[in-house]
């Protein structure tokens, strides 16, 4: 397959719709700059392709730009997906991620935003927020108590997509998460934590600037 070189990304690390933008890539061998950004300080570069602002950004060779983390994700796995996480030999799944991905990015992020800055949304108390989050950490756990992954025997688009959602929830008081019975969705987490793939794309390197030496995936 052909690898371009100047598809650009820009992202900040620790954002979950970021992490799984990078995941994707990665995985998928296409060939990519990265720009790592601070949110309080982002690139007039970055803002002139997507004046909304929000990361991730792709910049395809042919200046086409995506800049909705699940888009990036269904463009790169488009170029590749060896593994297929896309289910494309599985007919009859192809469009079940599409729902619980859905149901993370919209009911579960309100949830898990209320619950991380609790303080901003004084109208119910963190406990309440996070007892409202449980509900699809619950959903999760009985997805996982009869196989390895979200939609079946197979890592998936799903997994991918929500896991670092998963995370971030998780690491609002992890002593709390580590207490509870969502014994399948700790170890379905951590499995991803320790792969070799997430930790490639957690690396950190320096806020891009116009000047810096350019990093470059797959390196």
């Amino acid at each position: 397959m052909n690898k371009p070189v100047s598809t650009i990304l820009y992202s900040f690390r620790r954002c979950p719709y970021a992490m799984r933008t990078r995941m994707a890539l990665v995985y998928s061998g296409v060939a990519f700059e990265l720009r790592e950004i601070t949110l309080k300080n982002k690139p007039q570069e970055m803002l002139n392709a997507s004046p909304k602002g929000t990361v991730p950004v792709l910049i395809l060779l042919n200046n086409r730009v995506i800049d909705e983390s699940l888009d990036i994700m269904k463009w790169a796995l488009s170029m590749n997906d060896p593994d297929n996480w896309m289910m494309k030999t599985s007919p009859e799944l192809v469009h079940s991620p599409d729902a619980l991905i859905q149901e993370n990015d919209h009911e579960f992020k309100g949830y898990l935003d209320r619950y991380k800055y609790a303080d901003r949304y004084p109208e119910h108390s963190m406990v309440y927020y996070r007892t409202q989050g449980e509900v699809f950490l619950s959903s999760l756990e009985n997805r996982l108590k009869s196989s390895p992954y979200l939609l079946g025997d197979q890592l998936t688009i799903a997994d991918i997509a929500i896991m670092p959602f998963i995370r971030q929830f998780a690491h609002v008081d992890l002593e709390w998460f580590r207490q509870t019975p969502y014994k399948h969705l700790q170890l379905w987490l951590d499995a991803f934590l320790q792969s070799a793939l997430f930790n490639r794309v957690m690396k950190k390197y320096p806020p891009w600037e116009p000047d810096n030496k350019a990093v470059l995936f797959p390196y």
